[in-house]
């Protein structure tokens, strides 16, 4: 007998989901819901991770591990309910593993911070894109025409390329190009990107596929116009700021990186309370004169409440000792080479690693609850979602073990990227699927910390 299980997640990508909850920061960190907390901890959040986990096809019941630290919203047992509604999810196959891991945004305060220099991050970050949708202007014939192009998993050149560094996209739009004007023997000595785009754009029959890495050249050349002014100077900061050290390894030993950025005129506002928090994160805490120094030379005494709200997710603002004892996880060291103004990586990276390879710290991240008996029987699958993150792929193939992982609060893209790479990297070992209650950008993510210190009273529950 079939029945109908109702549960409510968005399939953002293959590997991506998303709650669509996008006041859930503030009815998780804000002081004012503490008393509505347990609801959204209890049902909400974690229940319909299980949801994903059984849409999925998740043969069995995932064990669920949840850290001790990192958690100013406090303890849950997540799931209970929808457990008990739906008995399939506590039998599976012995041949797999999954796990479901419940992280607090506060583990990882650094990531929704930083610039990224992906293309998919960037783009978001930066550009004006709502729904997905890039939007842009070309003349055609004399005339200006809006175009507007979808940025989903059908376009397979974005998907190539969403993850690339913009240096290795501008790489491999020009060798299309390059391939594109070949095909029509034109010639292409010496000519740059933007020559080779003019060539194409001039032949009558543009070649099948051409369209497309126009349009992502838009993109990109839309993105290097505003990194070209003040963002290029914000990213060596805020790289150093969260690395801990500059380019050469020398050690941040005071406020000077900031002085420069903060006494900019033309960086607006919000970029300065990145770099500030920043700077906060690296010392864990800075003395009250000091703060109000920085935040006079910056000017922005009108944005203060997003840097005293960083409390709200568990860090501490000012110490009189000008710096305090750090609660946040230690990064692993990392060999491999990197753009050097992209060399942090997200902690929540460090954390599917340490699933995937040796398991985490059970004293730091203890099992909510023992792992189901196991039994050969399969779990079942929603006929509507079940294979929402198997587009493109063979749905009969055979998966491995599974790592769900629901990030408190929100999910920045830089995390969903840690997603794909890690997967990619067990080689078919495991699968790692991330999601939250919305996905973040860096602009949302100061959005959504000014309010939480204020009584907002048309934020309601989920």
């Amino acid at each position: 007998m079939l029945k109908e299980i109702h549960f409510a997640f968005l399939p953002y990508k293959a590997q991506v989901f998303s709650l669509d909850v996008p006041h859930c920061t503030y009815n998780l960190y804000c002081p004012f819901q503490a008393g509505k907390r347990a609801w959204h901890l209890g049902s909400s959040g974690p229940e319909n991770c299980y949801a994903v986990c059984h849409s999925a096809g998740v043969p069995g019941h995932p064990l669920l591990q949840r850290s001790k630290r990192h958690s100013p919203v406090g303890p849950c047992s997540p799931g209970q309910a929808f457990k008990a509604d739906t008995p399939s999810l506590s039998k599976g196959s012995e041949k797999t593993y999954s796990q479901l891991l419940i992280v607090d945004q506060a583990a990882d305060p650094v990531s929704p911070l930083l610039h990224e220099l992906t293309f998919q991050a960037m783009a978001y970050d930066v550009l004006d894109i709502e729904k997905d949708t890039y939007r842009y202007e070309t003349t055609e014939l004399s005339e200006a025409r809006e175009k507007a192009v979808l940025l989903d998993e059908d376009d397979d050149l974005w998907v190539e390329l969403w993850h690339m560094h913009i240096a290795d996209v501008s790489k491999k739009v020009t060798e299309l190009l390059k391939m594109f004007c070949e095909s029509k023997s034109l010639t292409t000595d010496k000519a740059n990107i933007k020559d080779l785009y003019h060539i194409l754009k001039k032949d009558a029959a543009v070649p099948d596929g051409a369209e497309q890495v126009f349009s992502h050249l838009h993109l990109a050349d839309d993105y290097m116009k505003h990194f070209k002014g003040y963002v290029e100077k914000l990213c060596g900061v805020e790289q150093d700021l969260a690395m801990g050290s500059d380019a050469e390894g020398e050690k941040i030993k005071n406020a000077m990186k900031l002085i420069p950025v903060l006494l900019d005129a033309a960086v607006p506002p919000y970029d300065k309370i990145w770099v500030l928090l920043h700077y906060i994160l690296l010392w864990n805490a800075v003395s009250e004169e000091n703060l109000a120094k920085l935040i006079q030379y910056a000017n922005v005494q009108a944005y203060s409440s997003f840097i005293w709200n960083l409390e709200q997710l568990g860090g501490t603002v000012t110490n009189p000792g000008d710096s305090g004892t750090s609660i946040w996880l230690e990064q692993r060291e990392r060999s491999e080479p990197t753009y050097q103004l992209s060399c942090y990586t997200p902690i929540i990276k460090d954390m599917m690693e340490d699933v995937v390879e040796v398991g985490l710290d059970q004293k730091l991240w203890p099992f909510v609850s023992d792992p189901a008996p196991t039994s050969s029987s399969q779990a079942a699958v929603s006929t509507r979602f079940g294979h929402w993150h198997k587009k493109k792929v063979d749905i009969e193939a055979q998966p491995g073990s599974r790592l769900i992982m629901y990030i408190m609060g929100c999910v920045a893209m830089s995390k969903m990227r840690a997603a794909y790479e890690v997967t990619r990297a067990t080689e078919g070992k495991w699968e790692v699927l991330i999601g939250s209650s919305h996905i973040l950008t860096l602009t949302r993510f100061l959005d959504d910390l000014k309010t939480l210190d204020q009584k907002l009273e048309d934020i309601s529950l989920p």
